[in-house]
């Protein structure tokens, strides 16, 4: 294949830290490239001087076996090379074919031109999206459509893919997936940064492990597994992700549901979770788990059933409710239920139980809130220049400590988590782990969702599967296989139990 592009010797500095030390990379014509690393390692910011955002302090950069310069992002589409990153750079107020082609719109429009256009790139990337569409109105799934499209329009023989299944469902992940296995087949070289491993086993032919802003190794990928690429990205093993197994003492039942329905979402579900005890959910996207567990925390309504804190009934109409009776949720979507990201993280972490912070008038006493806030930060290792500093400045993985915090803060004994390290990378997966055994070990019941089946098998006490609305089985330890797993989430419900 041919060589599209080459990274030599890439050093870049901001101030006094180095983000990359003489970092080698390259890309061919036809070939999906991973890298990969922890947050901080140096991706995206390697990428950003491909992209031409960032110029490097050293090194050189080759195309077509010739240095090149590239002193913006126009120098680099001119070459070839587009960079999409996690957040979307479009108009939302505009159309899909407006989008598109933005740069290239003339000054009288031929809209029936533009729209044609338009529909044949969305057509070549096997989506019916109508042209005239306005964006905001498009699922984030098909603005990333719109966003490849766009690169399309500009000839691109290098794409570049931040993180872009962060924030899609499953469903919506696989079709990208095939998207981008249709690029590699018409010649185009992907550049592929996630943390989804197993995504990145799927699609990538090569993988750059990156950490502490140099390149560690480059590999194919039938050379290597996961546990290997684990153990390069953070210099210990796979095994150490879960930590060690501590004992922990199960207590008395704290959480019940008892015939749990809503529509054919959540179908008479019944469950238990005990003190200490860390239960997974697990089952394919749509099996029902998120709805089951929005039900509990009073976010939706059911239609019938029973929940049980502490073998007395709740009834919980709004997730206020459920905090009262002790329990926190962890959403899926930190961003955009976990977290408000303009808020200080001092203001995210102590939101949930504000009481022990007020004074008479009902006004924060800083005091106490700073000391509340300092005690959290220590003990979950939050890494931020200042508690006043908006969470929307720190990393996912940061982010997500905030909203651990949160709950931590607010004492309850039931913590229900909803894919609780998505979009993080392998270092804050780790605390993460850390954590949420340190909650179980305290006496509290832990209830966790998952779509890693690693994750569930290495955290949890036992496993739950979902299908269609329904609990279909159960998993112990001595049963933890994928093929278990995928038997439970694919055949069909038994009779409905508690578990």
């Amino acid at each position: 294949m041919t060589e599209l592009v080459r990274l030599q010797g890439i050093r870049k500095s901001f101030g006094g830290v180095h983000a990359l030390r003489g970092v080698d990379f390259s890309l061919k014509a036809g070939e999906v490239h991973a890298l990969l690393g922890e947050n901080g390692a140096g991706k995206s910011t390697l990428m950003r001087v491909l992209g031409g955002e960032h110029q490097p302090d050293g090194g050189e950069i080759v195309m077509d076996g010739a240095p090149v310069e590239l002193r913006s992002p126009t120098d680099a589409m001119k070459k070839g090379v587009v960079v999409i990153h996690q957040e979307m750079a479009l108009a939302s107020d505009l159309s899909v074919a407006e989008n598109i082609f933005l740069s290239e719109i003339p000054s009288i429009v031929s809209w029936k031109t533009l729209n044609r256009r338009a529909r044949e790139l969305i057509e070549r990337l096997g989506f019916d999206i109508k042209p005239n569409a306005i964006v905001r109105d498009l699922s984030v799934a098909y603005q990333q459509v719109v966003e490849i499209a766009k690169a399309l329009s500009r000839n691109a023989r290098i794409i570049v893919f931040d993180e872009p299944t962060a924030v899609l469902s499953g469903q919506d992940a696989e079709r990208l997936l095939g998207i981008i296995d249709g690029l590699r087949r018409q010649g185009v070289g992907v550049v592929y940064i996630s943390h989804r491993l197993d995504e990145v086993f799927r699609i990538a032919d090569r993988m750059t492990i990156m950490k502490d802003g140099a390149s560690v190794e480059t590999v194919e990928r039938n050379a290597v597994e996961i546990p290997d690429v684990i153990r390069m990205m953070v210099g210990r093993p796979l095994s150490a992700l879960f930590g060690e197994n501590v004992e922990r003492a199960v207590g008395p039942e704290l959480l019940r549901v008892e015939g749990l329905t809503r529509g054919a979402r959540v179908r008479d579900v019944s469950l238990s979770v005990r003190a200490g005890e860390i239960v997974g959910l697990g089952g394919l996207v749509g099996a029902g788990r998120t709805e089951l567990v929005r039900l509990i925390f009073g976010a939706d309504h059911r239609e019938s059933g029973k929940i049980l804190v502490e073998g007395n009934e709740i009834n919980p109409t709004h997730p206020k409710d459920a905090v009262k009776a002790g329990i926190g949720l962890v959403p899926e979507s930190r961003k955009e239920q976990g977290v408000v990201l303009d808020f200080p993280i001092r203001v995210n972490a102590t939101m949930a139980r504000l009481s022990p912070l007020v004074n008479l008038f009902g006004v924060v006493r800083r005091s106490a809130e700073r000391s509340a806030v300092k005690a959290l930060s220590d003990r979950l290792r939050i890494r931020a220049a200042s508690m006043d500093a908006p969470v929307s400045s720190l990393s996912g993985g940061n982010q997500q400590k905030v909203v651990l915090a949160k709950w931590f803060h607010a004492g309850g004994r039931i913590l229900i988590f909803d894919e609780p390290t998505r979009g993080v990378d392998v270092g804050a997966k780790t605390e993460i782990y850390s954590l949420i055994k340190s909650l179980a070990a305290e006496g509290r019941a832990v209830l966790v969702i998952s779509s890693e089946h690693l994750e569930l098998f290495g955290l949890c006490d036992r496993v739950l599967v979902m299908r269609e609305g329904r609990l279909t089985g159960s998993l112990l330890p001595a049963d933890y296989s994928e093929e278990n797993m995928l038997k439970l989430a694919m055949t069909a419900p038994a009779a409905a139990a508690a578990h």
